[in-house]
């Protein structure tokens, strides 16, 4: 009966993956025909010795030749067999090869592309995007990959049970690591960060971030949900992560609520751990090298978890790295902090080593990232113009020329950017930068967003587009000697020193050209009140119960012709320049500064602005 079902096994394996139906039925007539009757004979072979020797040799003789007809067959079904195994053992790695390469689309492209994209969002650029599309892929992806390393090891196990000679065994145990790799490797691409932590990262400050595991609801992670740590790490110690080499067990510092567990939605099907509540209550720093500033070292939030799948089948330690971190302890670290997350973020490589970045860029990467925060910061889509993005060059490069192209090939180093301080200033092109936009962010984004400020022009610019304009024309311009402020320069008047952020704490913008009466135009034409009427401040109201509220008001001392003596003139235009001189030679110098009941003072330095 062993043999009998031997043969079965020999002719039915191959029949499940070729026949159905009526063949199957006459197939299995013709084994009983062709290969078990015969095989019941053959059996009787060991009856004959009770025989006599006559009736042994004439009954032996038939048997015999059954016997070699039986053993012939078995040997042509077990080859039949042995060219099955082979074939499903080649669809199977065609069918892997093609997983592969749906899983590297996946991963290496459309994944990347989010993560990169999430990356360029902490400079303001696009949201990257939702998960729940790269999740359906990866859910579909994993479900076929688990279906195939399931049919792989069913026929390992057919294999063992009716063991042939030949490569199948070698080649079954081939596929089932290989597949198991595959799988592997969608898991821990697959946990990810959803939400990052700040970049920008101030001790005994609460923070949040979220973890996702793309493909844990498919395989049924979450039926035994595992929990997630959270631990900051050096640079150095997210290099060695990478390599896979060991790490010291200490991280670079204690980070308070580092622990959660992550939850399943049914609605969505997603698996996430939700860090609300973290904080980072100590940092260790690494010696420092060189030139660089506590605002250039670079850390990493580091998640990890341990679960199994398939009822424990297969066990997984995942990782992942956030982008990277800068500690702070102060607030007014946080200027710095921020050029070198932007830099990161602007400049990182896909697949880099952490945390390697350029030393030098083209400028006009700089001006794509420098017009994308400018965008996000002020929530606009009025962004930086050429003519801005040519001031900002000469500011960087100490350059005179108003040709863009001058500035194409260009580079711009990171000292350059943040690390060395313009010539003849206290400050570096970054942080002057930053002070604008904090500037217009916080009170200044309306008047922005209108087109009232142009901002970006220097002084001999300024003087320039106003030469030709009528007396009261003026403009709005960024400062050049002070961070975050702004100035207004009028024709043929004194420069007024930079407002700041301070100044309008005070009183706004509009409510303070509205005061100055000499105040006309709005460059190049439109009336001042066309312009900032929407923006002033309703009058006061009538006193109350005998109280009159004082109102605080710009005043520009010595009335509403005062000249600039330290404008500069050109010598193209002859009538300004005698006018100019008559009108100095007949009234006495301008009184000095004070401030009279205001807030505001005069610039007459020329290197003030």
């Amino acid at each position: 009966m062993k043999d009998v079902r031997i043969l079965f096994v020999l002719s039915g394996f191959p029949l499940r993956f070729g026949m159905s139906g009526e063949k199957l039925k006459q197939r299995l007539v013709n084994c009983f025909l062709k290969v078990i009757y015969p095989t019941l004979a053959v059996a009787n072979l060991s009856s004959l010795s009770s025989l006599p020797a006559a009736e042994r040799s004439q009954r032996e003789t038939p048997l015999q030749s059954k016997r070699a007809t039986v053993e012939a067959w078995l040997t042509r079904e077990a080859s039949t067999l042995q060219k099955y195994r082979l074939d499903l053992a080649e669809q199977h790695q065609k069918t892997l090869a093609l997983l592969r390469k749906q899983q590297t689309l996946i991963l290496d492209e459309e994944l990347i592309q989010w993560k990169r994209r999430q990356q360029l969002a902490g400079n303001g650029g696009q949201h990257e995007g939702g998960l729940d599309i790269l999740q359906s892929w990866c859910e579909k992806l994993a479900d076929l990959i688990w279906q195939n390393r399931q049919q792989i090891r069913r026929c390992e196990h057919l294999t063992q049970q009716l063991p042939l000679p030949g490569p199948m065994e070698e080649l079954l145990r081939k596929l089932n690591a290989d597949i198991t790799d595959v799988i592997s490797a969608l898991v821990t691409s697959t946990f990810i960060i959803e939400k990052q932590p700040p970049q920008v990262l101030k001790t005994q400050t609460k923070f949040a971030a979220t973890v996702r595991l793309l493909v844990g609801g498919k395989l049924n992670v979450h039926m035994s949900p595992p929990q997630v740590k959270a631990a900051i790490v050096s640079e150095q110690q997210a290099k060695a992560l990478v390599k896979n080499e060991s790490t010291n067990s200490e991280s670079s510092g204690e980070i308070l609520n580092n622990n959660c567990v992550m939850e399943y939605h049914q609605a969505t099907g997603t698996l996430s751990a939700h860090f609300r509540n973290m904080s980072l209550k100590r940092i260790k720093r690494s010696d420092r090298r060189g030139a660089e500033s506590v605002t250039e070292e670079k850390f990493t939030i580091l998640f990890e978890s341990q679960f199994s799948v398939g009822g424990n089948e297969l066990g997984f330690h995942v990782k992942t790295m956030s982008l990277p971190v800068v500690v702070i302890v102060h607030g007014s670290q946080d200027n710095n902090a921020t050029a070198t997350v932007l830099w990161d973020n602007a400049f990182a490589e896909p697949g880099r080593v952490p945390f390697v970045v350029p030393d030098k860029v083209k400028w006009p990467q700089i001006c794509e990232a420098l017009d994308m925060k400018y965008k996000a910061e002020m929530h606009t889509t009025r962004g930086l113009t050429e003519e801005n993005l040519v001031f900002l060059a000469q500011k960087a490069f100490t350059s005179s020329s108003n040709n863009p192209e001058d500035y194409h090939n260009m580079t711009v180093s990171w000292a350059q950017f943040n690390r060395e301080n313009l010539p003849g200033r206290s400050f570096t092109f970054w942080q002057w930068f930053d002070g604008v936009v904090e500037l217009m962010k916080k009170h200044l984004k309306p008047h922005w967003n209108d087109g009232a400020i142009l901002g970006f022009v220097n002084k001999q610019q300024a003087q320039d587009m106003l030469m030709s304009k009528p007396n009261g024309t003026f403009l709005l311009r960024f400062s050049d000697s002070e961070i975050g402020g702004i100035t207004i320069a009028w024709r043929l008047v004194w420069n007024l020193l930079p407002y700041t952020t301070k100044d309008f704490s005070i009183r706004s913008l509009a409510d303070r050209i509205s005061d100055l009466n000499h105040l006309v135009y709005l460059y190049p034409d439109r009336p001042k009140d066309e312009v900032f009427a929407k923006y002033y401040t309703p009058p006061l109201s009538k006193a109350v119960d005998g109280y009159v509220k004082p109102e605080i008001k710009q005043v520009v001392p010595d009335g509403d012709n005062i000249l600039d003596t330290d404008a500069e003139f050109e010598l193209d235009y002859p009538m300004d320049v005698a006018r100019h001189v008559e009108e100095l030679l007949r009234r006495p110098p301008p009184p000095k500064q004070r401030k009279e009941n205001t807030d505001q003072l005069l610039d007459h330095s020329p290197d003030d602005e």
